[in-house]
């Protein structure tokens, strides 16, 4: 039985791209095109008797823009049979010229591709892959060669990207409430005290409701309360959360009532009423949040 190793590896010695003419020969404008391009001012290129720079061999043959045969046969049943394995990408890995003679305006030039090898799967940091392996030929016109080329690339099945963490939304923190979140990183859950009247109030805010003042201490709360009311998120989804979401107003044995999330039950195991303690939620290193789960009969 013919094996996916075995089909891979009978394409080693096979002509990837048959012998394919450039579409025009060694030119002395083309030369100096690329020369300018890359800033090299070798007096050689463009001189009495120029030459082409070693580095411009594989531009010779390069395929423009329009449509051609070029890349049929075994070239496309080989990306055929390499994506059949999935490795769907490729990057390009390594090359290795070796020069025979220096080329020179009026050399028409022709490139020939032959695949030398197809390696075993490899582990990378881009996705498990095989490294082929290939030998251009560059040959003049009376068939002398110029230049040859291994060529590696790396065909390979990307690797999954690992699940970026995804934050708990903000909280809009102000001056009025920042005070609140600090206690709530340190896992106290304090409520914000009229400093005059003594009235508790939640969410913070800058002025007493009751008596106008402006001036505030907080009190440590008992981290107890009662269910005041809950709903049951199911939509729309954010992936910082799981779901169904419960969402709670919770009733201070101070008094205050705050929104939160209920954990450590379902949906049918909640009662309003229901007695609640405070669980606190390191969302991430910078957010704590204070969480209520039902009151639990203590283990003796």
């Amino acid at each position: 039985m013919t094996t996916y190793d075995d089909r891979l590896a009978a394409f080693s010695g096979r002509v990837l791209v048959e012998r394919r003419p450039a579409p025009d020969p060694v030119n002395v404008p083309m030369i100096r095109q690329w020369v300018e391009a890359m800033g090299d001012a070798n007096p050689r290129y463009l001189g009495e008797q120029p030459v082409a720079p070693a580095s411009m061999m594989q531009a010779w043959t390069m395929r423009g823009y329009a449509p051609t045969d070029a890349s049929a046969g075994a070239f496309e049943e080989l990306v055929a049979l390499l994506e059949e394995g999935g490795y769907t990408s490729v990057v390009a890995t390594d090359s290795e010229l070796d020069f025979h003679r220096e080329v020179v305006p009026g050399d028409h030039l022709s490139v020939e591709e032959v695949v030398e090898s197809i390696s075993a799967e490899k582990r990378t940091g881009l996705g498990a892959g095989r490294f082929v392996s290939t030998l251009k030929t560059y040959r003049d016109s009376a068939d002398e060669v110029v230049a040859t080329q291994r060529w590696r690339t790396l065909r390979f099945r990307p690797a999954e990207p690992a699940p970026e963490a995804v934050l708990r939304p903000r909280p809009a923190i102000n001056l009025d409430n920042e005070f609140w979140f600090t206690a709530a990183r340190e896992e106290r859950l304090v409520v914000q005290r009229c400093a005059d009247c003594k009235a508790l109030r939640h969410p913070p805010g800058p002025c007493c409701p009751d008596c106008t003042s402006f001036a505030w201490d907080t009190v440590e709360a008992s981290g107890r309360g009662t269910l005041y009311s809950y709903v049951v998120a199911h939509h729309p989804r954010h992936p910082a959360f799981d779901y169904p979401l419960l969402i709670a107003v919770v009733e201070l044995d101070e008094g205050t009532r705050l929104i939160t999330n209920l954990t450590g039950a379902t949906a049918d195991e909640l009662t309003v009423g229901m007695a609640l303690e405070v669980e606190w939620l390191r969302a991430d290193a910078d957010l704590t949040l204070p969480v209520f789960r039902p009151v639990r009969p203590r283990e003796h």
